[in-house]
């Protein structure tokens, strides 16, 4: 452990603290009033800048009066810097890169430091608080989420940016711990290793020490940063009878990390129950709960899940990266025409507009944007989800609780007396949320929702299964969009391949169909892992009711009569999009075949 040592005060804060500018006293007080207090400029210079600033606003101009002194010669940038931090209530440090103490790497991380731009200044083993130095005092949130990743107190100071850099790189130029080393340095550690062999039998306080022990945080801290720089979307921790297993899906699929020691199963769950505010203690039940961070920045939700299995306590985090969520219809991946035709409809007055597919095949994203596109101040929007993935300015959004037993049924109701234009149900799970979803648009509301179902035409079998009259589908209905995700070739590894026959006939293509056409593939590069995939796009079925159609809905015609008929009248199918996209080289063969079903 790293020892105690006192934060380095340079001559020049020493001096400001001599000028009466301790921290708690310039917290708050305006920015001129702080500088004169540190003693950087007098009160006369203050007036003659805010004289200047007065004239420029009367202008229409807009200038800061840090600028202003700084224009007229008075301050430099680290005074302003200094000035901000003191109105933050923070003190400003200078630091000496030579006499930074290198165990307080232990503490600190090198792949937390990179991403939150911070070092460690000194660590107080006493009252266990790490005093760490930012670049910004805008940066509040860095201690926050280090309060809940490190899972000890932690004090900031404010230096200089460029010596932030310096030290940065002076203390980790070894770079980050891989997760190998990471495992060697877990398996020495006689905390942990004391727990091997004793299964269940192990005392809450002794869970509790193993979930504080600083190599399991530094270990969960590295899969989580690691997960979220390489845009995972789930991270799966699973415990088996002689294995602790670790995978990430990135872009719908699954790719397994260097596993843990067995043992280390319990003391890595309840870290994260600890960080996800639950309950240690239950191992007997299921759980649900949300971390919430900030990486680069960028707003990051985790949402976790915990289920006990035969051989421990299985936990998925969901991550929600709402800085990486394309909240836009042309962004989602509709083609020209089907865009037109997704525009048309979501401007439609009333109706229910379904968007069916397996979980993760981006049915809420679809309906995000298309809210997003409709979300204007002179309509209103209300939603009901479960849970909500993404806040949007200006949608009223709710969240089910079925604890409390707030239903999405229970939900619709409520909302038609809140006077809605919009409405979407996050997902039609029963008769009774169909029949309000139903009941909503014939009162003249346009109603979005989801479904589990295989394709476009099956919905409507799905919705006479749940109990739905037809003549209430045919009434209501207006479109059913079908969607899949695949992934996107990368860009960086992009080559021309020519199809073997036997991946052509997994398309049911014969050479002679595909004269002429250019087909690509990634080689694999280091922007995408060695995949040879980077992101993903969706595919689309789009069903259109009209009153050809209603009537065979309402002469119970069967799911591949309607296909056929749907076909008939231009839908394209799941797998002819995917093709379309296959032709236009932003997929491949691969993928398309895994994700769509070969036509009937």
């Amino acid at each position: 452990m790293a020892k105690s040592r006192p934060v380095p005060t340079s001559s020049k804060s020493r001096s400001s603290s001599r000028g009466g500018g301790g921290a708690s006293e310039l917290k708050g007080r305006r920015f001129g009033r702080v500088l004169v207090k540190l003693g950087k400029i007098t009160r006369e210079q203050v007036h003659e800048a805010l004289a200047v600033q007065r004239a420029r606003k009367e202008k229409g101009e807009s200038t800061k009066i840090g600028e202003l002194l700084k224009a007229l010669g008075y301050i430099d940038e680290m005074d302003i810097l200094r000035a901000i931090a003191g109105q933050a209530g923070m003190e400003m440090v200078d630091i000496d890169v030579d006499e930074l103490d290198k165990s307080l790497t232990e503490q600190l991380p090198a792949e937390t430091a990179n991403t939150y731009q911070i070092i460690p200044v000194s660590f107080d083993e006493g009252s266990k608080t790490l005093t760490i130095a930012m670049k910004s005092p805008d940066n509040f949130r860095a201690v926050d989420d280090l309060r809940l990743l490190m899972g000890f107190s932690v004090k900031a100071v404010v230096a200089d940016p460029a010596k932030i850099d310096k030290a940065i790189e002076s203390l980790y130029a070894g770079g980050g711990s891989s997760m190998i080393d990471m495992m060697s340095q877990l398996d020495s550690s006689e905390t942990l290793a004391a727990l091997e062999g004793r299964g269940d039998s192990v005392d809450l306080e002794q869970v509790a020490m193993a979930a504080d022990d600083n190599k399991v945080i530094r270990l969960l801290n590295l899969v989580l940063l690691q997960a979220i720089k390489d845009k995972a979307s789930d991270i799966h921790f699973e415990p088996f009878e002689t294995e602790f297993k670790m995978r990430y899906r990135i872009d719908g699929v699954l790719y397994e990390m260097v596993p843990p020691p067995p043992h280390l199963a319990l003391p890595i769950v309840s870290r994260i129950k600890v960080m996800a505010n639950l309950d240690i203690a239950e191992r007997r039940l299921p759980q649900d709960g949300r971390i919430e961070l900030t990486v680069n920045q960028l707003p990051i939700d985790l949402r976790v899940s915990v289920l006990p299995t035969m051989f421990g306590e299985s936990v998925v985090m969901r991550v929600l990266d709402r800085s990486n969520v394309q909240l836009s219809l042309d962004k989602v991946g509709f083609r020209d025409d089907e865009l037109v035709e997704m525009r048309d409809l979501i401007k439609k007055p009333n109706g229910v507009v379904l968007i069916t597919g397996p979980t993760g095949s981006g049915k809420t994203t679809t309906l995000y944007a298309a809210l997003s596109e409709l979300n204007e101040p002179d309509t209103k929007i209300l939603t009901a989800e479960d849970p909500v993935e993404y806040d949007i300015d200006g949608l009223i959004q709710c969240q089910v609780n079925t604890e409390q037993e707030l239903t999405f049924a229970k939900l619709l109701r409520s909302f038609l007396r809140q006077d809605p234009d919009t409405i979407l149900v996050g997902e039609i799970r029963d008769l009774e949320t169909a029949q309000i979803a139903i009941q909503a648009s014939l009162t003249g509301h346009l109603v979005f929702s989801t479904l589990h179902t295989n394709d476009a035409p099956s919905t409507v079998l799905r919705m006479v299964d749940l109990g739905v009259e037809t003549f209430l589908i045919t009434a209501t209905v207006e479109a059913i969009v079908a969607q899949r995700l695949v992934r996107r070739i990368c860009t960086s590894c992009k080559t021309e391949y020519e199809p073997s026959e036997a991946e052509l006939m997994e398309l049911e293509l014969r050479p002679s169909d595909v004269g002429g056409r250019t087909f690509f593939r990634g080689d694999g590069c280091d922007a995408c892992n060695g995949t040879g995939y980077k992101g993903r796009l969706a595919l689309f079925e789009m069903m259109y009711m009209d009153d050809a159609l209603r009537e065979m809905i309402m002469n119970q015609s069967s799911t591949a009569v309607l296909r056929n008929e749907c076909r008939r009248r231009g839908m394209r199918t799941l797998r002819e999009s995917g093709l379309l996209s296959i032709y236009d080289g932003r997929t491949t063969i691969d993928e398309v075949v895994r994700e769509t079903i070969a036509e009937e």
